[in-house]
């Protein structure tokens, strides 16, 4: 998802080309003001942190871009383009390490495990019945199979 700061500094097509150029394919893609019920059970592993209520309220700040991309390795390959969660420990050329400047400020967030992007895929869009099923005719280009 890329976050209200990453919409507003307008990085939503920089963002979204860094997956497509490495080859990921987007299944899902929605531009979405957050209610406060989806931030506060999106964000729900860190409701015990002193910090939960400010996050909350910034997610739901301003427009955020849900998506969903497939290929192997996704979530693995995806978390290191995004980089580490506090920007001045992300690497140049990662998400982060290139645009964002603070921890609250970060730009992106990232699904950390397939169980984690089942739910949130759930939670932003309802499920698997709001995603396109198909490939994109470059597959053989990118990908042995």
């Amino acid at each position: 998802m890329i976050k209200p700061d990453g919409v507003q500094r307008g990085y939503m097509g920089e963002i979204i080309s860094r997956f497509e150029k490495k080859g990921m394919v987007c299944k899902g893609l929605k531009t979405f003001m957050t209610p406060r019920e989806v931030a506060e059970e999106h964000y729900k592993d860190l409701s015990s942190k002193p910090f939960f209520g400010d996050l909350c309220d910034y997610i739901c700040s301003g427009p955020v871009v849900c998506m969903v991309w497939e290929g192997p390795g996704v979530v693995k390959s995806a978390r290191l383009m995004i980089g580490a969660t506090n920007p001045l420990e992300s690497a140049p050329g990662t998400i982060r390490g290139d645009l964002a400047v603070e921890v609250g400020r970060n730009v992106i967030h990232g699904s950390d495990s397939v169980e984690s992007a089942e739910r949130e895929i759930a939670l932003w869009f309802g499920g698997d019945d709001e995603l396109l099923d198909y490939e994109m005719c470059i597959k053989p280009w990118v990908r042995e199979e």
